[in-house]
């Protein structure tokens, strides 16, 4: 699992080019939106086409989505029990 949010935190800074954070910068209970990162709602496309590339999960819910990205923990909880690659 903590390799897991490692690469979570990777793949977010990378993928949403978040240049001012380092992966040590982010906690896995950070919020993700608002005052966290601050990502906004193209940012959340974003993750929602990495989960889908990277994981194999579709998120076709919105409601389910901001349950998911409301931090590192959550999300790697969700991907280790729905993924499918």
């Amino acid at each position: 699992m903590t390799e897991l949010r490692q690469e979570l935190k990777e793949k977010i800074i990378e993928q949403l080019n978040l240049e001012e954070f380092a992966v040590a910068d982010i906690d896995d209970d950070d919020a993700l939106f608002g005052d966290g990162l601050g990502l906004d709602s193209i940012d959340a496309l974003e993750l929602i086409v990495m989960l889908d590339k990277d994981y194999g999960i579709q998120l076709t819910d919105p409601k389910e989505g901001k349950e998911i990205f409301k931090s590192i923990a959550v999300l790697a909880n969700y991907i280790t029990a729905n993924r499918t690659k």
